[in-house]
């Protein structure tokens, strides 16, 4: 299943030369991610459980710069690499033409930051 987020890029997302600053691809991929599991269940699986999310691992390839005025989609898919850790595969596309290949490896930890496993309810949705 492959989620998709559409993004505007705004003149503040770009550097000097009009054309997206790298680290807001990792930004524009965060909110993709939080859409696909739900701003609400993860503000209550903190409230509730007192557990989050840390990025563990992140790897991204620039293939070309989105510019200002432009709407990129960040396509998102998933898999579970073991029961404490999703893999996050996510893709910046303006139209057909890929900008950004990106992996994001993601880790749960408890209010005292110790590894804890996949919520249920984060497994059922990322199945």
């Amino acid at each position: 299943m492959e989620h998709v987020l559409p993004v505007q890029v705004y003149y503040e997302d770009t550097d000097h030369s009009g054309v997206v600053y790298h680290a807001n691809y990792l930004k524009y991929f965060e909110r993709a991610r939080e859409h696909l599991l739900g701003v609400e269940e993860l503000v209550a699986l903190w409230e509730t459980d007192r557990v989050g999310f840390v990025v563990y691992k992140a790897s991204m390839t620039f293939k070309e710069g989105a510019r200002f005025g432009d709407q990129v989609d960040i396509r998102t898919t998933v898999r579970l690499a073991s029961p404490y850790r999703a893999v996050f595969v996510q893709r910046a596309f303006r139209g057909d033409a890929l900008l950004v290949d990106g992996e994001i490896e993601l880790a749960c930890v408890d209010g005292d930051n110790k590894l804890v496993k996949l919520p249920g309810i984060v497994r059922e949705r990322l199945a």
